[in-house]
Formats: C-alpha cells, sequence, structure tokens
C-alpha cells in the first residue's frame, strides 16, 4: 500500500525506514456495493456483490446482496482513504469525463 501513496514514501524515506509489503495471502475481489458502519471510534465498511438472484420465488423479481469482506479501520484511516480515492476520481474524471453516481448508468470508457 505504500507504493500508492508517496507521501508516506517520502515520510519512510526521510526517516530512513524500509517499507516492505508482503502480498502472500492477498485476495482479490469484486464488489459493486459497500455498505457503512460506524461506531465512536472505527469505520466498518461491507464489501457487498449484487446481483438478481439466480433462485427467485416463483413470480417475483429478487436482488441477492451477498457481504464477502468486511473492513474495519480508524477514522484518520478511513481519512486518508478518502484523500487517496477524491485524488484518484478525479485524476480519471479529467482523463476521461465525469462518473455517474446513479446505478443503471455507463461510465466513460477509458482509451
Amino acid at each position: 500500500m505504500a507504493e500508492d501513496h508517496p507521501e508516506a514514501q517520502t515520510q519512510a524515506n526521510q526517516q530512513g525506514l524500509q517499507i516492505l509489503v508482503d502480498e502472500r495471502d492477498l485476495r482479490t475481489l469484486y464488489v459493486n456495493m459497500v455498505r457503512i458502519h460506524t461506531t465512536h471510534e472505527e469505520v466498518v465498511l461491507d464489501a457487498i456483490f449484487s446481483m438478481p438472484n439466480p433462485n427467485p420465488a416463483a413470480g417475483t423479481q429478487q436482488m441477492l446482496f451477498k457481504v464477502t469482506d468486511r473492513i474495519i479501520m480508524s477514522y484518520p484511516t478511513a481519512k486518508r482513504l478518502a484523500t487517496s480515492l477524491t485524488q484518484l476520481i478525479k485524476r480519471y474524471e479529467q482523463q476521461f469525463g465525469e462518473l455517474p453516481t446513479q446505478a443503471g448508468q455507463r461510465p466513460p470508457q477509458a482509451r
């Protein structure tokens, strides 16, 4: 994660600290929805994959929301994540156009 945060690398280099990233247990998952819970000290993100229910009750349409993982972080960590994501989205939109936030709208195509 240090590679994604140049300011963290700069601080680490100034202090003579070498950062090692262990990705041996890395899992990749796809989510198209996030549910957020909060406590006084923590932010909790539930990673969700939503899709039409493949086995709906007769005559009904249903959506299946599968919670796959949970991330628990402190508020300072959540703020750093929000800042990084804001910068990432801003750069993407400058290059490819504004991203829609409504369900069903298609984003601009990356070149």
